[in-house]
């Protein structure tokens, strides 16, 4: 345990699992205990590992590198491919293991999130205490290689930092009255919200330290983020709880890397057929409804193509395969034949009350009287399907060997609901 000043109080518990999809692995497999591991998408030497466990880490291979790459660090280094329905039931045994202890607040990601702290924690040695009890309570009834680190302090920007100044099995606290001399070990990109493209901003600025960006007024950072965001950032910074903004659901949607055998054209069809009826189940499952599609894909030559199509309100599997397959005519023309290697499918334009304004531009793929037939279809196949099992009924041809394709991802801080390893 390290301690950055000697704050009396503290407020916020953030909690970041370590390495969490490789130590899920780990944990699920005895064999694998000890050894350096990556888990990778798909089963290829040209994919990269999205997810390295800390034997792996000691070879300097880490998230995003190439599998021919890490091989050459590590020759003895063990890939298996993801299990994102494991890795969500993992999620879930730790979110009630979490609650035993207090209640969760915010889940950032699949292995993060943060707890307000009550009055009765507040006092530091007794959030200390609190931490170490929910780590021994991850331990006995989540499993010993599923571990975190914890982060407290004033905020949850500051906490979340803490979380990876000690990996694995940290835990930090952070007095804000000790900043900025605590994270001057850090980078400027350690801090989260400041990627490549914020990073160029602060060079451009002057800014090159932690103590730099510190030390810059609230104005100037909002100068520099060309928005209020800039402080937002500055309050979190200097130790402030700053509420946040409420969001809306804009987008459902699937995008996959596909597998060398399912590359060809012809083939690569079939997944995007699958990646939408995907999409369409969610949709349906979130009761909203979409107005527009984009559809891209990328060839193995990195060339890019992409449309998309506006309609009337809809959520029905036919209407949506219907425009897919249209967009899906343009795309193949235009890629020439060339193998492809990664399909995105996006509904955008989500309403949940389907008689909303319509646009000047949409299209309309049937009669109005289908729609309510259609619907009705959709949602027979949803059920047929979640009660006998993924793919009871489908849509057109399904490949010998879809799991590779059609199972569920996690993507970024996008969990998946446990449905939808049943779409």
């Amino acid at each position: 345990m390290k301690k950055f000043g000697n704050p009396q109080k503290v407020e916020w518990l953030f909690l970041d699992m370590n390495s969490y999809f490789a130590s899920v692995e780990q944990q699920l497999h005895p064999e694998f205990r000890g050894k350096p591991l990556a888990v990778i998408p798909v089963e290829s030497e040209s994919t990269s590992a999205i997810a390295a466990s800390y034997e792996a880490k000691a070879y300097g291979i880490s998230t995003g590198t190439p599998i021919y790459e890490a091989r050459q660090k590590c020759p003895d280094l063990i890939c298996v491919m993801a299990k994102h329905n494991q890795y969500v039931e993992y999620h879930h045994k730790i979110l009630e293991e979490v609650n035993r202890h207090i209640p969760i607040h915010a889940v950032a990601s699949i292995d993060e999130m943060s707890c307000k702290l009550a009055n009765n924690f507040q006092e530091t040695d007794k959030a200390i205490q609190l931490a170490q009890n929910i780590k021994q309570g991850l331990a006995k009834n989540v499993g010993e290689y599923v571990r975190c680190s914890i982060g407290l302090s004033s905020n949850r920007f500051l906490a979340k930092v803490a979380t990876d100044m000690e990996k694995p099995d940290g835990l930090v606290v952070v007095d804000p009255n000790a900043l900025p001399q605590a994270f001057s070990h850090l980078k400027l990109s350690d801090l989260p919200g400041i990627g490549r493209n914020m990073l160029r901003r602060l060079y451009k600025n002057g800014v090159y330290s932690i103590e730099d960006l510190y030390n810059l007024s609230p104005k100037h950072m909002r100068s520099i983020w060309h928005s209020v965001g800039g402080e937002r950032f500055w309050y979190a910074l200097h130790g402030q709880e700053i509420p946040s903004i409420p969001t809306n659901r804009s987008t459902v949607g699937h995008s996959h890397v596909l597998d060398p055998e399912y590359r060809p054209p012809a083939k690569a069809e079939q997944v995007a057929r699958r990646l939408l009826i995907k999409a369409a189940t969610r949709l349906r499952r979130l009761e909203h409804y979409t107005r527009k599609m984009t559809v891209s894909i990328r060839s193995e030559n990195g060339d890019r193509y992409g449309h998309e199509v506006k309609f009337d309100a809809c959520q029905d599997n036919h209407t949506l395969l219907h425009y897919m397959l249209g967009i899906w005519e343009l795309l193949i023309t235009e890629n020439k034949g060339n193998r492809i290697k990664k399909i995105s499918i996006t509904l955008h334009g989500l309403i949940q009350n389907p008689f909303d304004q319509l646009g000047l531009f949409t299209q309309t793929a049937q009669p109005e009287k289908d729609k309510e037939r259609l619907k009705k279809a959709s949602n027979a196949m949803d059920k047929l399907n979640e009660k006998f099992g993924r793919n009871t009924v489908v849509m057109g041809d399904l490949p010998d060997r879809q799991e590779s394709f059609s199972g569920t991802k996690i993507a970024f801080s996008r969990i998946p609901d446990k449905q939808e390893f049943l779409e």
